[in-house]
């Protein structure tokens, strides 16, 4: 509801609220990477803006992606022990979109799977300063009420943080065309235990990373390699044994899904240049596939 003067007036309609959903729940997964956490960040801010007195906001988008950005980013705080002391390899938790998504979700490139590896390794203001100015377009001096800090200071975080991500932005991302085609031919070498095609399909300095969150076997440290890639690749279908694979479509990218007795036992998003794979991450922790759902 809006008076004369075009300011919001009250708690918007729950029409409004949907309409802005979207950007609360991205502001938040961006600088958390779980599900889960943004979930309850998303629904903090809605709890946040029912209460409050909204009579003198013009711009509800902005206010709302803030106020997740501050909740957010205590969140992320208090998580850094945690974090650091995660077992194995940590990858960020699945999100689903197109077809297969429960809800509305904002993508571009900093949704992926290897931004959200990267920006793990960015402090919290960073992360905070980079995600509200180059994806949201908020102000610097907005940003600095949220990090405690001053204009000046929070340009520099997001300078910071942008040159730490810029490699991977500079990097070429395969289409989603080719993203399915080449898993397609990954799963059919895989499968059929066919280590001549599957090495001819990884780059020679592909790097596997696997994130078991200690629930169940993933490797500790990367692995690097075709060969040695194709060989663990192999290994875990024979002795994983699962029911089959289909691909879904994960952080605006086609992703392979395995499935086991109708639940997911491994993801596996992938980067991809000149036809080749070059990273595999394998999301295998029960937790972050639980909201992948039902096979």
């Amino acid at each position: 509801m809006h008076d004369d003067g075009g300011r919001t007036t009250g708690w918007p309609a729950g029409v409004e609220w949907e309409a802005h959903r979207a950007a609360v729940f991205g502001a938040a997964y961006r600088i958390l990477g779980t599900v889960a956490e943004a979930e309850d960040v998303t629904q903090e801010v809605w709890l946040r803006a029912a209460a409050a007195d909204l009579s003198e906001v013009r711009d509800l988008r902005a206010w709302l992606v803030t106020v997740a950005a501050r909740t957010s980013y205590n969140v992320l705080r208090s998580a850094r022990v945690r974090r650091e002391s995660y077992v194995g390899q940590w990858l960020p938790e699945p999100l689903l979109t197109g077809p297969d998504a429960a809800q509305e979700v904002l993508v571009d490139e900093s949704v992926s799977t290897a931004m959200l590896v990267v920006m793990e390794a960015l402090g919290p203001a960073e992360r905070v300063a980079l995600v509200l100015h180059d994806v949201f377009a908020v102000p610097f001096d907005h940003i600095a009420e949220v990090l405690g800090t001053t204009p000046a200071a929070a340009r520099k975080l997001a300078s910071r943080a942008r040159s730490r991500v810029a490699a991977v932005q500079e990097r070429p991302r395969a289409s989603k065309a080719e993203t399915r085609r080449v898993l397609e031919a990954f799963r059919a070498a895989a499968h059929a235990g066919d280590m001549a095609r599957l090495v001819a399909l990884l780059h020679p300095d592909v790097v596997y990373v696997g994130d078991g969150g200690g629930h169940v076997p993933a490797a500790r440290r990367p692995v690097t390699g075709a060969e040695p890639v194709a060989l663990l690749t192999i290994r875990l279908i024979t002795t994983r044994r699962p029911d089959g694979t289909r691909i879904v479509e994960v952080n605006g990218l086609p992703a392979l899904l395995t499935h086991r007795g109708g639940r997911p036992v491994w993801l596996d998003t992938v980067e991809i240049a000149d036809g080749r794979i070059t990273a595999i991450r394998r999301q295998a922790n029960p937790e972050k596939l639980a909201r992948i759902g039902h096979i």
